[in-house]
């Protein structure tokens, strides 16, 4: 999820038209990149809740995150680089923070004693420390995105740089940097191949959000990407399938698979992506929970496992209601009760905890921003388990 800010989710000045596509006035949001975002983050709740493999599959949530939000600091790049990267790192750590306290307050009572690494919970520069318990491991996991986030931001000026001089060797850096690490040609301490192997599985999507925002996809003849993309994605879904993704396993797992199925997913859902001054009509029944998706990003991803755990807990103990056990016992086994739940919870998350996503962009707090004061036009530039296929 990146961290939202409602200037970075607006397009650039009116450009000439590219491939028929309609100049947008400045100031306009870019409702296509909404709706993107909303449904990665159903996706993430659906899928830890589930654990369907095949989700990632039809969705890659986190390959979209990172090429939303690369395409969005390239536009903020157009600003002193240290400014913007100041920006985006205020906008991330408060809702971290509050995340922590709670966190490590808990752990604390749990007989947790705080080490050197304890640091990690007020900069995700790597994984924070936590105990083994089940649901201290759920309040961690979410952290793996923000560190991944991070550095993606302070690497973004050089990313840029070397996009602008050698677009294609750029974007296939990454790749060629997860297949090596799969291979074991590089052998590093743990912690930093966990962050290197997730800037390699998704960097290739943060780069070509980048270059999407810098025109490089609409330099290309109309049938390029649309012929490309599938035989990318079909060589991920061929080396996942021979790494363990058939017997069972999941694309997540598998970091080379997942770096080509989001590469190429994202390469046709930016190159397909309309332009939406506005709702098309079937959509704008759904303006409220978008805009309050997209205007609680960072909170509905970091509290979303936790409150999964808690669904899934409240939900068992209806098997104690012998009446429900012996006439509904499909009802009990279902998934879409505790799904019901857990966002349920996740709203209650969102007005306790919400409002350090607002402080954090410098706006007034709001419990609830589900209107269009939750789309106000903000000064700065913006912003999902361990699962990769979140």
């Amino acid at each position: 999820m990146t961290p939202y800010t409602p200037q970075t989710a607006q397009l650039p000045p009116p450009q000439q038209p590219q491939h028929g596509t309609a100049p947008v006035p400045a100031g306009t949001r870019d409702r296509y990149f909404d709706l993107l975002r909303a449904l990665a983050l159903f996706r993430v709740v659906l899928y830890h809740l589930v654990g369907w493999a095949w989700l990632p599959l039809v969705f890659p949530s986190m390959g979209v995150m990172f090429a939303l939000a690369g395409s969005l600091m390239a536009r903020s790049l157009a600003r002193p680089a240290v400014q913007v990267i100041r920006s985006r790192v205020r906008r991330l750590l408060p809702p971290l923070w509050v995340l922590g306290a709670v966190a490590m307050t808990a752990m604390l009572i749990d007989g947790w004693r705080p080490g050197p690494s304890a640091v990690f919970w007020l900069l995700p520069l790597s994984d924070p420390p936590f105990l083994a318990a089940d649901w201290a491991g759920d309040m961690a996991e979410p952290l793996w995105y923000l560190r991944a986030y991070l550095w993606f931001v302070l690497l973004s000026p050089l990313l840029l740089r070397c996009l602008r001089k050698v677009p294609w060797a750029t974007l296939a850096a990454p790749v060629v940097l997860s297949f090596g690490l799969a291979a074991g040609y590089l052998s590093l301490p743990e912690r930093i191949d966990s962050a290197l192997t997730d800037l390699s599985t998704f960097g290739a999507c943060w780069i070509l959000g980048m270059a999407r925002q810098e025109g490089v996809l609409e330099r290309l003849p109309r049938y390029v990407v649309p012929s490309v993309a599938p035989f990318v994605m079909l060589a991920g879904l061929w080396w996942a399938g021979n790494h363990g993704f058939a017997g069972g396993g999941e694309l997540d797992g598998i970091p080379p698979a997942d770096a080509l199925w989001s590469l190429g997913a994202v390469m046709l859902l930016l190159h397909f992506s309309p332009t939406w001054e506005s709702w098309p009509p079937r959509l704008r029944q759904w303006d409220s929970v978008i805009t309050l998706l997209n205007a609680r990003a960072v909170t509905v991803y970091l509290w979303h496992n936790v409150c999964i755990l808690v669904a899934a807990l409240l939900w068992d103990r209806m098997w104690d209601i012998d009446l429900l056990a012996e006439r509904a016992p499909w009802l009990l086994d279902s998934w879409v009760p505790v799904l019901l739940v857990a966002w349920a919870l996740i709203a209650v998350c969102i007005v306790l905890f919400g409002w350090a996503e607002d402080l954090a962009a410098r706006r007034r707090p709001r419990l609830w921003p589900n209107g269009p004061s939750g789309l106000r036009r903000a000064h700065g530039p913006s912003g999902l388990r361990r699962s990769h296929g979140a």
